[in-house]
Parts: structure tokens; sequence; C-alpha cells
């Protein structure tokens, strides 16, 4: 397995994260506060070992890229990118140790939005939009920048569109750069236009674009300690809607401005995922009438905004949802682990992978009733094939695996049952904030021990790239490839030894 392309990738996506910094070096110009030298050092030093990654590995780009590689380039941009994307807040106001800087970045770039930081109203505005920029970079953003690089390598980019958990049901364009363009157009626009709304609706033209950008993502990182709590009444319903509208499949979008206006109609997911969120809001606003006696326009906000929020994986928080009761606590717990659709900026399980469990279970009961009939489960009206199945029975064992394992490691740090569980689920879902007084709504992860925050980091890098793209890196097969490459001479010792063995037998 030849690791040049891998590199030459992983360099340019460092370099574009590099001049990314660039933007909340002009915002601190711009605001005379003294803080753009952290990010002008930053922006060297990314930009410096970015490109010379690329021009060290340049030579082998015509090589292309095999599915290992693929699946090695994807796991290995998740832990570049937050690497040099903490340099500011080590750098900056914050003056981060290393593990909090990379929890923070990490939380940004996998859209999670869990934060270490508080007193977020007193720090320089540099480090508030960069907070959202690697929000915004990697709601969708690096996806389309690689697909964009991919071509250069004569592979398409279809498979780390697949690879990072992208369905996109069906060739839609003819070439991955096409649905690249058009995603990432779609992208700016919901954003601008989600600034545009905020803005209109009071909102500063700073908080405009910053929220506007954290929105868009589905990643929850705010301005404020009281994360979207500081904004009350009409901007709790359009940031609902976009939250909704970002969580539903991209592709749909450019089949719709394509020519095909039932695209978004036809797709289950997206019926599933509108009605999910119907019944979610409808109960909510049962409990919050009945039992926290909101009045009547106060509980169908604050239920339409937390449970889109939540089951977006956005992780804005308008209130503590810990004081509405405990069947209210356990619904946000088990909403968080639904998800939004596949092929969106939302995280955590999908609503597709639920769809077809359920098709799976009303199968097999049907077998059961009828022991001799042959019942095939279906989604959206066609046969569903057993490896389709196999692989979301795998997803969901090793998501639970994960879970508890992440849980129990968590507890072991000396973190309560709660705190260990909701930070599992929070941080494999990349959902944002979890449940109980530390890391509730009310609270960060500050308080957090440093071991408890690298076994986060771990699990929201494993949740934004749906666990089976990194544990397949960890398979004997994997490594006996690139020790092939790394130990030519080792490797081929011990394969002639074997070779000797099996022809003595």
């Amino acid at each position: 397995m030849d690791l040049r392309p891998v590199g030459y990738v992983i360099g340019l996506l460092v370099a574009v994260l590099g001049l990314a910094m660039l933007v909340p070096l002009l915002v601190d110009i711009v605001e005379r506060q003294g803080h753009w030298p952290v990010f002008l050092q930053s922006a060297l030093i990314t930009l410096v070992a970015g490109i010379a990654m690329a021009l060290a590995c340049a030579s082998g780009v015509k090589e292309g890229l095999t599915i290992q590689q693929t699946f090695l380039l994807t796991s290995s941009v998740w832990i570049a990118l937050p690497v040099f994307g903490a340099i500011p807040f080590v750098f900056g106001a914050t003056n981060a140790n290393a593990v909090d800087a990379v929890f923070e970045a990490m939380s940004g770039l996998t859209t999670t939005g869990s934060t270490v930081f508080s007193g977020l109203e007193e720090l320089p505005k540099g480090l508030l939009i960069w907070r959202a920029i690697l929000q915004w970079l990697g709601g969708i953003g690096i996806i389309v920048v690689a697909m964009v690089f991919l071509p250069e390598l004569r592979v398409g980019g279809m498979q780390i569109f697949k690879s990072e958990g992208f369905d996109t049901f069906g060739k839609i364009l003819p070439r991955a750069g096409q649905i690249a363009t058009q995603i990432s157009g779609l992208y700016v626009s919901f954003t601008l236009i989600c600034a545009m709304v905020y803005l209109w609706l009071g909102m500063d033209v700073f908080d405009a674009t910053a929220h506007a950008m954290t929105t868009i993502a589905t990643g929850g990182f705010s301005n404020y300690d009281a994360s979207f709590g500081a904004f009350q009444g009409p901007l709790e319903y359009a940031a609902g809607l976009f939250m909704i509208l970002a969580a539903l499949p991209f592709v749909r979008y450019v089949q719709l401005i394509n020519g095909n206006p039932m695209a978004l109609h036809r797709d289950p997911q997206v019926r599933g995922f509108v009605m999910t969120i119907a019944v979610l809001i409808s109960l909510l606003i049962l409990v919050l009438e009945s039992d926290v006696h909101l009045d009547n326009e106060q509980a169908v906000r604050e239920a339409f905004f937390n449970v889109t929020s939540i089951i977006s994986g956005t992780g804005y928080a308008s209130v503590d949802y810990m004081q509405w009761g405990s069947f209210a606590v356990a619904l946000f717990f088990f909403v968080g682990l639904i998800g939004g659709c596949a092929g969106s900026t939302a995280c955590s399980i999908k609503v597709f992978r639920y769809q077809l469990l359920f098709a799976s279970i009303r199968a097999q009961l049907r077998r059961i009733r009828s022991p001799h009939g042959i019942f095939t489960p279906r989604y959206d009206g066609r046969p569903v094939s057993e490896e389709v199945l196999a692989s979301v029975m795998t997803f969901f064992i090793f998501f639970v695996v994960t879970l508890g394992i992440v849980a129990v490691a968590l507890s072991m740090t000396g973190l309560d049952f709660v705190t260990s569980v909701s930070g599992a689920a929070a941080a494999l879902g990349n959902i944002g904030p979890g449940l109980g007084d530390i890391i509730g709504p009310a609270g960060n992860f500050a308080g957090l021990n440093p071991t408890a925050k690298w076994i986060l980091t771990v699990a929201m890098l494993l949740g934004r790239l749906e666990l089976m793209v990194v544990y397949v890196i960890f398979t004997v097969k994997f490594w006996r490839a690139l020790c092939l490459i790394l130990f030519p001479a080792r490797w081929a010792r011990k394969s002639r030894i074997c070779s000797r063995i099996a022809g003595s037998m």
C-alpha cells in the first residue's frame, strides 16, 4: 500500500485549514483586540506543514487510491485536522493545554458541539469565529474539498463520500466533482440565508454569521455560555427550521435543483425523519404543559427547538431541560441516538438504519407467525439484500458495544453513571451536551479529568466516521499490507518461512 497519495491529500487539506485561519486573523484585525498574531503564527505553522507534506508525497499522486488507502485517508484526516485546528486554542487567549485544545478542535470538526471553554462572551471574536469555522468545515466542507482533490488522484471521489457515511442512493450526477460543486453551493447558500434570517430577527452581524455556520453544520457551538438561551422567541423557530433543513439529505437538494421536484418527498427517510420530529414534539408539548406548566406558545417553541436540536445532533440548548422532569430527560437521551438523515450534516445512528432495522424485525415476526412463508424486508417498496441488512445489524451491534465500552471507561475515571453514559452517547453520537449537573445543558466538559476528555475525543472521532471506517484499520489484513511497505525484507522472510511450513504439511 502506497502511503504517498494519502499523505498528499492530507497535506492539501491541512493547507486549506491553514488558509481558513486567515479569516479569524482578519476579524481580530478589524476588532483591534491585538489577538491577530495568534492566528498569523497558527496559519504559518499549518500552511508550512501542509504544503511540506503535500510536496513530499506529490510523486505518488498518479498512483490513485485503493479502498484501503481511502479508509486510511478518511481516518487520518480527522486526526490531523483537529491537531492543527487546536493550535489557536493553545496560543490564544484560552491558553488551553493539549487535551483541552484537541478536545475543542475535535468537537468542532466532528460537529459534536461539546465545549471545555467558559466565559465565551469575553473571548476574542477571532477565536469565536474560528470555533464556528471548524464546525462549518467539519459539517460538509472537508468532504467537498476532498472530493475536489481526489480526481487528481485518478480515483472517484464517491469513495470518500461513502466512507464518510454519506449515501447517494444511486447516481445523481455523472461525476463526483459535479456533486461536490452543487453540494458546496447549497451549503454556502443555506448558510447565507440562515445568517440573513438571524440578522433580520435581531442578531448582530457577528452572531448571525457564527450561529448560521454552526446551525447549518448542525454543530451547536455558540458565542455564549447560555448557548442559544441568549436568544429567545422567533429566533428559536428560525434555528429549528434551519436545523431540520440541514439534517435532510443534501443529495436530494441536488436532485431538486436539477429538475426533480419530488426528490425530498419520495425519500422514505425524509418522511420518517419529519414524522418522528412531529411525534416527539407533540409528546413533549403535552409534558411541558401538564407537568412543567409552561404556556402553550412557550411549550411549543421550547419543544420544537430542543427536540430539533438534539435529534439533528446540533446540540444547542435554549433552557436547562434537566429541570423538566425525568420523562423529558429520558426522552432527550434516546432522541439523541436517532439522528438525522444519511447524506446530511447530522450525526448519530441515522433514521434510515432504524427503518431498515424495523423492516427486518417485521419480516422476522412474519416468519415466526408463518414458518412456511417467504417474507423479504423491504425499503421504499424494494427488497433489501442480506448484505445491506447485515451491514446495518453490524453497525447497531458495534454502536451499542462501543457505547458500553466508552461508558465503562469513563466511569473508571471517577465519573458518575449518568455522566458516563450520557457523555459516551453525546460523544459517540456527536450530539453535544450530555445529561446531569456536570455535562448537561447548563454545564460543559471543562470539569472532566484529562483521561475522560481523551476518551471522549476518541469517541467523537469514532462517531463522526460511523465506527466501521476506523475499526477496519485495526484488522490484521490491513496492517499486514502496511508492514509489507515499511518492513519488506522482514515480511518477505516471514512469508518464505510460512510457505516452507505449508509445503511440508
